[in-house]
């Protein structure tokens, strides 16, 4: 009798263990299959036209001292949970995110063109203090914090910063230009815009629009499904740990949606001269982007009391100075003078080239490009691309005299 209960134990026991087995094992590919459902639906963000209509980087800011790679590799760029007071959603390891990523993708080569199967037999404890970084995120919807490794950041932003039709080096570009400036605001300790949240960045066009994992987890299905995923994948891999430099360190990327034809110097823009930041010729919006040129109407009434001026002042405005990029620099309207800038924004313009005509109680307003003008132009970079233009030549174009680095080996600074 004694024997028949232990036989009976024994066979519960390995039943119950060939439950817990499968459990498991269902709950591994449960998250695998999240996981690939993640990286395909950021595509669809970008394919969907996220915020098409705002691909503008934030304002530059004056240059803030540059922190040393000791600080980094201490950690002191990410404040911990318990000081940060917010949720944190902990996305994924680097670990995880590379091999699901080339899994996915099928991409075998990374940014420096060796094969993976190095860095796949490498443990966690070999990673660089580059690998180790991590962004925290504000999502301004959700009012929370999401924590995840800054090649995942600069994936989420590429999904909401760029279209995904876009040439494969335009997006290599763009990839570029985005982990050029959350690295130089990490490593700058710059907490501009942030003052009443405790994280690195918003997800909005105040810093770089970033598409937050549960969202992508309902966006972008479709045929194309893995061909996206695969060139999301390659923008980042194949460029993974590039950012622009000037004098050895990382530059101000600002960008922007379409030029004019030009770009715009930093100086002539937010009063504030940055080498890197100056007028180039940009001939392939024209041809190519949708927002290249653009014409609102409104009341003269309106545009007055917008502009803060009289409406007969409107009838006798005037250019009185345009920049290098072809854009207005000053004009007057009665005894008012304004900034191009100041005109665009109080009145909503998509750029500060703009003509007008008045038309009985009426203003046309024409406008040419979209945004603001200094930087990359994203359609001008798309244009460079479908020219047979690499990534490297791209960025390099529109950010003069700066050049791709690996962020990893930039020198040591006290």
């Amino acid at each position: 009798m004694g024997r028949m209960k232990w036989r009976i134990v024994q066979k519960r026991g390995k039943r119950l263990g060939s439950k817990r087995w499968w459990l498991g094992f269902m709950s591994g590919a449960a998250a695998i299959l999240i996981i690939n459902g993640i990286l395909d639906a950021t595509n669809g963000a970008a394919e969907k036209g996220l915020l098409k209509e705002k691909l503008e980087s934030a304002p530059i800011i004056e240059p803030a001292p540059f922190t040393s790679k000791e600080a980094l590799d201490a950690g002191s760029l990410n404040p911990s949970r318990a000081e940060q007071g917010k949720p944190i959603q902990d996305v994924q390891s680097n670990q995880s995110t590379d091999s699901s990523s080339r899994a996915a993708s099928g991409h075998t080569n990374g940014a420096s063109g060796q094969s993976p199967a190095g860095d796949e037999a490498k443990p966690v404890l070999a990673q660089s203090w580059y690998d180790r970084l991590r962004v925290q995120v504000y999502l301004t919807e959700e009012k929370q914090v999401e924590s995840m490794p800054i090649e995942l950041y600069v994936r989420g932003v590429l999904a909401g910063e760029m279209p995904l039709d876009f040439e494969l080096e335009a997006l290599k570009a763009q990839a570029i230009a985005a982990r050029t400036y959350i690295y130089r605001r990490l490593s700058s300790g710059d907490r501009s815009g942030m003052k009443a949240v405790k994280a690195d960045v918003t997800d909005t066009v105040q810093h770089q629009v970033y598409v937050p994992l549960e969202t992508l987890l309902t966006r972008w299905k479709g045929e194309a499904k893995e061909d996206n995923l695969t060139r999301l994948n390659r923008a980042v891999e194949e460029t993974k740990g590039q950012i622009l430099t000037y004098n050895g360190e990382p530059i101000q990327a600002a960008f922007f949606s379409t030029s004019n034809g030009y770009t715009e110097n930093a100086s002539d823009y937010w009063a504030i001269d940055l080498p890197y930041l100056r007028s180039v010729t940009s001939p392939w919006d024209k041809a190519i982007s949708p927002r290249y040129k653009e014409t609102v109407t409104m009341k003269l009434s309106t545009f007055a009391s917008k502009l803060g001026v009289k409406k007969s002042a409107i009838r006798s405005m005037r250019v009185i100075e345009t920049t290098e990029g072809k854009r207005i620099k000053s004009v007057a309207a009665g005894n008012k003078t304004f900034t191009g800038r100041q005109v665009r924004e109080k009145l909503g313009l998509a750029s500060s080239q703009f003509s007008w005509k008045i038309d009985g109680g009426e203003i046309i307003i024409t406008t040419f490009g979209y945004g603001h003008g200094v930087g990359m132009s994203q359609w001008g970079a798309n244009g460079m691309a479908q020219a047979g233009k690499s990534a490297q030549q791209i960025v390099e174009y529109y950010y003069s005299g700066a050049k791709v680095e690996q962020a990893s080996k930039l020198p040591l600074r006290s």
